[in-house]
């Protein structure tokens, strides 16, 4: 089965702390070396994302589950100093710079684009916001809060000045995102089981609930309605070989704020174990395309004094030379 990565885009669904699924699936992708050219991530999936995005394997699950038994920074005593049900000072100030430094100049040097999904608190939309280009990395830091920032138990965060909350909102699977930018063949990893569908209704939101708001207030009205929409149509493409899909396979145990460390720690492992499953099959043609490349490329960098065969003058070109070399290694498959 073939699967060729610099044509497809990595799709990270949000969920809270059932992103620990997530993590499990991004470092066996690390451990094999996949890397997407285009990346887009909400809620939590913006958060495990930017530790994929600067190859730090390892640190997402650190964050979700080992920092969560030291600092238990999930809980109601957090909405009474920072009107918020998670220590966002310990998770977006102290964990990226002292606890587990983020690498920035690795991200800032990958060159795959990165998106996370926010919802725009005025005009009840969804944003897609990147950065590569303020390497101190505090707006960086914000996009991943605002993108992460539940409605009702945390406060709005301020992106460009502009007020911002979780993008799980309105757009909790973005793969048409991914479709628009250019990525028609997307791995999605999603964070619940095939064929679930949320079976509360939805409740309109009181008008003295972000009261300023109002377009905000109606996309919250609408959220159950939409997510099953967006689950039907992630299912459909899935059938229809659009998209490879990672989920769990055992009905799912965790919820959005737990805090059994026995519960995430299994969800990261079955997230790895259906990575392997999943993309197994695949890692034949993915390594056998790098091998190509490399050879490729070795060989040029070998025979470069000979390379004049090629060409009439001494201004080599490269990617010129790598493309002949592997046109000749075609046979080889």
């Amino acid at each position: 089965m073939n699967l060729d990565l610099q044509k497809t885009g990595l799709v990270l669904e949000g969920g809270g702390m059932r992103g620990v699924f997530t993590c499990g699936v991004l470092d066996f992708m690390m451990d094999h070396h996949m890397q997407f050219p285009y990346v887009i991530g909400v809620s939590a999936g913006a958060c495990n994302g930017l530790s994929y995005m600067s190859h730090q394997r390892g640190r997402a699950k650190f964050s979700n589950i080992d920092m969560l038994a030291e600092y238990h920074y999930i809980g109601l005593k957090y909405l009474w100093y920072q009107h918020s049900i998670l220590d966002q000072h310990l998770l977006y100030d102290l964990f990226p710079t002292k606890i587990l430094p983020y690498d920035f100049q690795a991200y800032f040097n990958n060159p795959a684009r990165f998106e996370m999904v926010t919802t725009n608190c005025v005009t009840g939309r969804a944003c897609y916001l990147e950065e590569k280009e303020n390497r101190d990395g505090w707006r960086l830091v914000d996009i991943a809060k605002a993108s992460s920032s539940l409605p009702y138990v945390c406060p709005i965060t301020y992106v460009d000045g502009r007020p911002m909350l979780d993008g799980g909102i309105v757009d909790s699977i973005p793969v048409l995102r991914a479709m628009s930018q250019g990525y028609e063949k997307n791995v999605v990893v999603l964070t619940r089981n095939r064929g679930y569908r949320k079976t509360e209704k939805d409740i309109r939101v009181p008008r003295f609930i972000y009261r300023r708001y109002p377009r905000l207030r109606l996309v919250l009205s609408r959220r159950c309605a939409v997510y099953n929409e967006q689950l039907e149509m992630v299912e459909k493409l899935e059938d229809e070989g659009r998209i490879i899909a990672i989920r769990p396979e055992k009905k799912v145990v965790v919820n959005r704020i737990e805090k059994d460390i026995k519960k995430l720690t299994e969800l990261y492992e079955e997230g790895y174990a259906c990575a392997e499953k999943v993309l197994a099959p695949y890692l034949k043609s993915i390594e056998h395309k790098k091998n190509r490349e490399y050879l490729g490329f070795f060989y040029c960098l070998f025979c470069e004094a000979d390379c004049t065969g090629f060409t009439d003058n001494r201004n080599f070109n490269l990617s010129r030379i790598s493309h002949f070399v592997l046109n000749l290694l075609g046979d080889f498959s």
